[in-house]
């Protein structure tokens, strides 16, 4: 959940006024430390910034000056000092915050033995009364314990927050909201009373195998600690990380960087809200990558379809998907309605729609590769291609989403390279699904009625069929591996209102 953004009014640009304020701030030897203040107004949180010492005009009334006092020390050790203060503007008005009047952030925990090092704190204050986010009016730091800290202020205009993260065999990471700035900022933190997520990051399916694994905080109700974000692992993929948290709602992460330090995507799957005691885990990479939302639709006139999130981490969902490029062919009885190769890179807006003048059965196909300029794809990069085949009625003066399904497959017994043994068995889950769509069309009802599998070890040249079993809402299909190379796997549902929709992912698993 990102903050809005306050504006911001230079100093320059402040509105004619009758007051102005200029604010001073010291650091902990009490000389003048220069920084950048930051101005909200109370109640309407118009915002400005300015330099510390110099003067700004503003409207008369009651504002929070606040600021991070940062100073740097010869063995790179610096302290940062987080200070607010209200102040009633009228007339000249000076105020100066303290850094000698800050007060060590601590917090502590039964530490265990792996854990080596003073925690990493990373806080912030807040305007609290000025908005339903006040984490969006801040100013914030990050320092190891003993070089944090903060000036205590009661005013209820005032929260602050932090985040603590010991790191070990495992990592640890607390978070905690209060109002005001307490005089002894911090507290302790119980192992038995936290809980945990476990992370499984697996190699093959991403574009780069560089992984930034982390959490951030995400209370119900929008506070100082919102987004403050703990790193839990980064490495190369395949590897397991656990972090314990604080009881409440943490949103996993995943950046994924290439060779050269580029962010190349990554993802933000489901928020978990965990209680004491209890776990989780987040799976990131793992096979098979697959289309993950969008359907066909029919719509003032025409066939709609966004070729948005074709080849994605269904564990992650729509933002863990990578560009691709794709050629989609829109058919009927043989003949070609339309044809057009498309691009989801650096745009979202790229839709295909073609015009159709009678209703019937349509069939509407779509071949899409991963695809980002610049970018070297990994060698034996699986889910690297995707092709749907989807057969529908249609009927112009019917808005409607197609009657047609996703498939997901999920293969048991992979490792974290996501490869099968040589000459085994692989039992692949199978699930019909229907993505979510455009509200202004009606989603009609349909069931799966069967679903049949196919896989091929030579690149799609020939297929076998797979065993197919009914189990609940999912089949299950056995396949067959090879002695080598990669298994491309095939599904054919066919629904209750009489269509046919065939998904095909090539790469889906490695052997190894």
């Amino acid at each position: 959940m990102a903050a809005l953004a306050p504006l911001v009014v230079s100093a320059a640009s402040a509105q004619a006024a009758s007051g102005s304020l200029a604010v001073t701030t010291l650091g902990r030897h009490g000389g003048k430390v220069p920084t950048t203040v930051t101005v909200v107004a109370v109640p309407s949180g118009q915002t400005y910034s300015v330099k510390s010492g110099k003067r700004i005009s503003l409207p008369s009334g009651r504002y929070i000056a606040m600021t991070d006092i940062y100073e740097s020390a010869t063995d790179g050790a610096g302290t940062d000092t987080l200070g607010a203060k209200v102040v009633t503007v009228s007339g000249r008005t000076s105020v100066t915050l303290d850094a000698r009047q800050g007060k060590a952030v601590k917090v502590s925990l039964d530490t265990p033995a792996d854990v080596s090092g003073p925690a990493r704190i990373s806080a912030q204050v807040c305007a609290a009364t000025v908005s339903t986010m006040p984490s969006a009016f801040s100013v914030g730091g990050w320092n190891d314990a003993g070089a944090l800290y903060a000036i205590p202020n009661s005013s209820k205009l005032l929260q602050f927050g932090y985040l603590a993260q010991w790191s070990g065999n495992d990592n640890y990471v607390a978070v905690k909201n209060t109002t005001g700035i307490p005089a002894a900022p911090g507290g302790s933190v119980k192992r038995s009373n936290m809980a945990t997520m476990r992370f499984s990051v697996r190699s093959g399916t991403q574009m780069a195998g560089q992984h930034d694994i982390a959490v951030q905080a995400m209370p119900k109700t929008d506070d100082c600690t919102t987004d403050l974000m703990g790193e839990v692992h980064d490495d190369t993929a395949p590897y397991s990380a656990t972090v314990h948290v604080t009881p409440g709602t943490w949103q996993p992460r995943d950046d994924i960087f290439a060779s050269n330090g580029d962010d190349v995507g990554g993802g933000f799957p489901k928020a978990r809200t965990l209680k004491a005691g209890q776990s989780a885990t987040q799976s990131f990479g793992r096979a098979v990558w697959s289309p993950l939302h969008y359907l066909p639709t029919v719509w003032q006139k025409s066939v709609y379809f966004v070729p948005d999130a074709l080849i994605g981490d269904p564990d992650v969902g729509t933002t863990g998907a990578d560009p691709t490029k794709e050629t989609v062919v829109l058919a009927k009885a043989g003949t070609t309605v339309k044809k057009k190769t498309l691009t989801n890179w650096g745009s979202s807006d790229d839709t295909f729609s073609a015009r159709i003048h009678s209703a019937g059965w349509y069939r509407l196909t779509v071949d899409a590769h991963r695809y980002r300029p610049g970018i070297t794809f990994p060698a034996g990069m699986l889910s690297s291609r995707i092709t749907l085949d989807w057969r529908f009625k249609a009927d112009p003066a019917k808005s409607t989403v197609a009657s047609v399904f996703l498939t997901r497959f999920l293969p048991t017994g992979l490792d974290t390279h996501n490869q099968a043994a040589p000459n085994s068995t692989t039992t692949v889950d199978v699930s019909a699904v229907r993505g979510a769509q455009n509200p202004d069309t009606k989603f009609t009802k349909v069931t799966a009625k069967s679903v049949r599998v196919w896989s091929s070890a030579d690149g799609g040249k020939t297929w076998k069929a797979a065993t197919v079993k009914h189990s609940g809402s999912t089949w299950q299909a056995s396949v067959h591996n090879p002695a080598s190379g990669a298994v491309a796997l095939r599904s054919e549902v066919k629904d209750s209102a009489g269509g046919r929709s065939v998904e095909t992912v090539y790469r889906a698993y490695a052997i190894g």
